[in-house]
């Protein structure tokens, strides 16, 4: 059998324009990211409510797993991921270059939240196309979310879920979830350890 070997993600066809781009600045560092404090978010999951939907997006430290950012609406537009983004910078305010990773969802990629990232000082990064590996952090978070709390039951309300998550992120998951990659600690107790 005979052809041409082709480069992952090479496809033929002239090149999609409008979906998936990136905003300006932005390069796909998540690997460079690893091992140092870079926030990595997704909005992706979502609880259904008698009233309608609840989203959930978050920022979450690379290195210790934290929760350190999270906003929940009734919508998937990028004010949702940029209250998450505004949560972890007051939460951390952080002194040197941090890098966001996302998927190339629009709420990421449209200028509004580029803006954003530049006044905080971080640096933009968003995933190869067809690459799930590069959220797999942030999938395993919502994996665990949605198999832990949001998917356990029905949820009368917005609020009561709203309630529910803000309980299972800081009750729960950054400080008594234990979490094998981390030596079996939860977040908070690596983040304690981490400081000399």
């Amino acid at each position: 059998m005979g052809g041409l070997a082709r480069v992952p993600g090479d496809l033929p066809g002239p090149p999609r324009r409008g979906r998936g781009t990136r905003p300006p600045g932005a390069r796909c560092d998540i690997a460079r990211a690893a091992g140092r404090r870079a926030p990595v978010t997704w909005a992706d999951a979502g609880a259904r409510c008698e009233e309608g939907w609840l989203y959930l997006a978050t920022v979450i430290d690379i290195a210790s797993r934290r929760v350190v950012g999270w906003a929940t609406a009734g919508h998937l537009r990028t004010e949702l991921v940029s209250e998450a983004l505004k949560a972890a910078c007051r939460q951390r305010r952080p002194a040197q270059a941090v890098i966001f990773h996302s998927d190339r969802g629009c709420q990421y990629t449209i200028a509004e939240f580029a803006a954003l990232s530049a006044e905080f000082g971080i640096r933009l990064s968003v995933g190869r196309t067809g690459q799930c590996w590069d959220n797999a952090l942030a999938e395993s978070f919502f994996a665990t979310i949605k198999r832990e709390l949001l998917g356990t039951r029905p949820w009368p309300s917005r609020a009561l879920a709203r309630t529910a998550v803000f309980d299972f992120i800081e009750g729960w998951y950054n400080s008594r979830r234990l979490h094998s990659s981390l030596g079996y600690r939860s977040p908070a107790e690596y983040e304690t350890d981490l400081v000399p």
